[in-house]
């Protein structure tokens, strides 16, 4: 019975703490936490951290990758602190690529605005592969952790927007984090099966050592 109570005063606390203050739009100058930013001042809030510009301009995709990721995350868009939403924009040159990565701390929503897209995601506990190729207008939704990638598989440039469940969603991607660090070689290959001499060319590539 007592569990009970305290359960009951434990959703009341929370539903309460919600309900505290309208908004956390973050205070830049200081350091993130594990839950954000820290609030600013009510008196120090503006309309301008409401809203964000930034995601107007196409990104650079002149790189490895031929793509850019524009983010509207609580570091640069501060009136999403605390309220478990971000976006960000996606430009994907001709034959661009967002390698195998997750997103450990959101799921994803991307909406095609602009050419042809495919994208697919594998699930964690039985290791399925889900594509599709994605034309303008469509959507495709990304579980939270699970790995996943973006392919413009048209002729020209492709733009979409993605969406996340959280004000920072992270971002592990799983070529960088095998081949542009100092992850041991020989590591590398007892761990993915991998052949020495491709691994050394791809740490080449990537900016790896050792």
């Amino acid at each position: 019975m007592y569990l009970n109570y305290f359960f009951l005063f434990s959703l009341l606390a929370a539903s309460s703490t919600a309900l505290v203050q309208d908004f956390c739009v973050a205070d830049l100058s200081q350091p993130a936490g594990p839950a954000g930013y820290p609030c600013k001042k009510s008196s120090s809030v503006t309309a301008d951290d409401f809203a964000f510009h930034g995601l107007a301009a196409a990104g650079n995709t002149t790189n490895i990758i031929s793509a850019a990721v524009t983010p509207a995350f609580d570091g640069q868009f501060p009136g999403v602190n605390g309220l478990g939403v971000s976006i960000a924009r996606l430009d994907l040159a001709a034959g661009g690529v967002i390698p195998i990565h997750t997103h450990p701390a959101a799921s994803e929503i991307l909406v095609v605005i602009e050419g042809t897209i495919c994208a697919g995601l594998i699930s964690s506990f039985d290791n399925v592969v889900y594509l599709k190729t994605l034309f303008k207008g469509d959507v495709m939704v990304f579980p939270q952790g699970l790995l996943h990638f973006q392919i413009n598989s048209g002729k020209t440039p492709a733009l979409a927007y993605v969406s996340f469940s959280g004000q920072n969603p992270g971002l592990q991607i799983t070529d960088f984090a095998l081949f542009a660090n100092d992850f041991p070689t020989e590591l590398v290959a007892k761990t993915t099966f991998l052949d020495v001499a491709q691994i050394k060319k791809l740490k080449g590539v990537l900016g790896g050592t050792k």
